[in-house]
């Protein structure tokens, strides 16, 4: 498995035969069905030359029309049952196709997951998003059409091979031996094409998260003047990634042309060979024809098994992308964290770095009580965001701990952790289905009154008995768009749904108007009693309702508790409220 800082894992050869072998017995009765039947067809494919050299023996024995017209109706119908068993093979090898891709992808979606949060922020977006879609393509290529092209040709081969020898073992050990050169040529490509192709998935990758972090901080690129800088990288990825191509084409120009100009090699000298050996009376003229005709048949598989090994290549490259994700990191844990034993939390001693910033948080002491709600306020830059992300999970403290009944939160499974802690942010995405399929997402045994309860405790409810056809309306492209306070709102939904025991909300209603923000976070925090809630506040009537507000200034934990208590303090709470207040009744 081969690695980089900040990259997604890559399996090495190892793992990618146990992969294929593992997803081949996942099917094993239709593959032995498709080998069986390729076998078959391959075998009908040996009757004719054999044949052709019958009838060439028969007319020099003197025999006539009729011998003739007999021999040439066997072909005819071996022919036909070699067309039948191909077709019959292929439908079974494509199906078999299909259902691995269906795997390969329910597996990708499970893995992809099932990864931390910090795992796919390191990776970035564009790693993920090209193993997604070029590299699973590939596969699903390789499946469908190559697979199936290479099991059938390969059989073939072997099959045409065994002829040559079962004529004369002479003529078949020097067709073989005319085959060196293709298999030099062949060694030459393969012990450079594996890291030519994935040199050239990763550049594909670098593209695309540099295209897909540049378009999402499009407005930070042009408020700071970042435009040049991000076309420089862009064009600095852009040639790595023409670079690669042009290797991997460079090995193509000079395997193929090699492999065809040999292809005539073994039939040549089987001719040269055979008529040697006609004029010492040691074979008939027939087996030198049929051996002849087996060879130039030899060479239409072995042309599909090398461009299919060709296509492999660069398949077996994006497999390895695919099946790499499941040694990403899962967290140290493993596969048996421990449970929490109840659901306090508490932050002893947190200090945090950003790899290419200074100290965000320095030496930050918090317990937050289960069922409490706390409001996390301060200026913009004091590490309020940055708390929230590791109180989540997402990231890991440089020093210190943050731990849900005893656990580091860190160290929680992913399916453990979303079922204590969920963080709600004001980025949220709309799923491609119906508003049903966007709800279901968080809990699929939901019922519609489960629904419908969860979109009226964050206010949705009236905009979506309003939609053409309420939870079953289509939302996306393709249906009805929803802006972006809806998306949030069915984001909360979701968050209702899924019921966890501690909510942390980091701007999770700033796309909303004030007045519909105050009603969702009340209506959230009704339908979350009894359950934690930790706000990071921007609008300080979250926190003027909270149980407890902490202060976050410089990086530091300034002033913890509630409300009145800090503005009868009269310290920097109480001063960010005076301001607030006197704005909120400005306006």
């Amino acid at each position: 498995m081969t690695t980089g800082e900040g990259l997604l894992p890559v399996a090495d050869r190892a793992q990618v035969r146990r992969a294929a072998l593992r997803l081949v017995r996942a099917d094993g009765r239709a593959f032995t069905a498709a080998l069986l039947l390729n076998a078959l067809a391959a075998g009908a494919g040996l009757v004719g030359p054999w044949l052709v050299g019958r009838i060439i023996d028969e007319v020099r024995a003197g025999h006539g029309v009729g011998t003739v017209d007999r021999l040439a109706l066997w072909i005819l119908l071996s022919s036909l049952v070699q067309l039948v068993l191909a077709r019959w093979a292929r439908y079974v090898s494509h199906r078999f196709g299909e259902r691995t891709l269906a795997r390969v992808r329910e597996e990708y979606v499970e893995r992809v997951l099932a990864l931390p949060a910090s795992v796919v922020e390191r990776a970035g977006t564009g790693d993920l998003t090209a193993r997604g879609t070029a590299d699973v393509a590939t596969v699903g290529t390789t499946l469908r059409d190559v697979g199936p092209e290479l099991l059938v040709n390969t059989v073939q081969a072997l099959f045409v091979l065994g002829a040559v020898f079962a004529l004369d073992p002479l003529l078949g050990a020097f067709g073989l031996l005319g085959l060196t050169p293709i298999w030099l040529a062949l060694r030459w490509y393969l012990r450079r094409a594996r890291d030519g192709y994935l040199a050239e998935g990763a550049a594909t990758s670098e593209v695309a998260e540099i295209v897909a972090s540049t378009a999402a901080g499009a407005r930070t690129v042009e408020a700071f003047r970042l435009r040049r800088r991000r076309i420089a990288a862009s064009r600095d990825a852009l040639e790595t990634s023409r670079r690669t191509r042009l290797h991997t084409l460079f090995l193509r120009t000079v395997f193929f042309p090699a492999v065809e100009v040999t292809y005539t090699v073994p039939v040549v000298g089987v001719l040269l060979l055979g008529g040697w050996l006609h004029a010492r009376g040691a074979v008939g003229v027939g087996a030198v024809v049929a051996a002849a005709l087996y060879l130039r048949q030899f060479t239409e598989p072995l042309d599909q098994i090398l461009m299919r090994v060709e296509q492999l290549q660069s398949s077996g490259a994006s497999f390895a992308r695919v099946e790499g994700l499941a040694r990403a990191p899962r967290g140290e844990a493993g596969g048996g964290s421990p449970v929490p034993a109840d659901d306090r939390i508490d932050v002893r001693g947190v200090r945090y770095s950003y790899e290419r910033g200074g100290e965000v948080l320095r030496g930050v002491d918090l317990t937050v009580r289960p069922g409490e709600r706390l409001a996390v306020v301060g200026p913009s830059g004091a590490g309020k965001t940055t708390l929230s992300r590791l109180l989540a999970g997402i990231d890991r403290p440089g020093a210190g701990t943050v731990t849900v009944g005893g656990v580091p939160v860190a160290e929680l499974e992913p399916e453990l952790l979303r079922r204590q802690v969920v963080l709600v942010t004001q980025e949220h995405h709309v799923f491609l289905g119906t508003v049903r399929d966007n709800l279901l997402i968080a809990e699929p045994s939901a019922t519609d009154a489960d629904l419908w309860a969860a979109l009226t405790a964050v206010g949705a409810d009236d905009w979506v008995r309003a939609l053409p056809d309420g939870l079953d309306t289509r939302l996306g492209p393709s249906g009805r768009r929803t802006d972006g306070s809806q998306a949030q709102q069915l984001a909360l939904a979701r968050v209702v749904l899924a019921d966890p025991h501690t909510l942390i909300l980091d701007e999770a209603t700033a796309l909303l108007d004030p007045a519909t923000a105050r009603h969702t976070e009340r209506a959230l925090a009704a339908v979350l009693r009894g359950r934690t809630v930790i706000a990071v506040a921007h609008r300080l009537h979250t926190a003027h309702d909270a149980d407890r507000v902490a202060v976050m200034e410089d990086g530091r934990l300034t002033e913890l508790g509630t409300h009145e208590d800090l503005v009868a303090a009269g310290g920097a709470y109480a001063a960010l409220w005076r301001t607030w207040h006197g704005d909120a009744a400005e306006h």
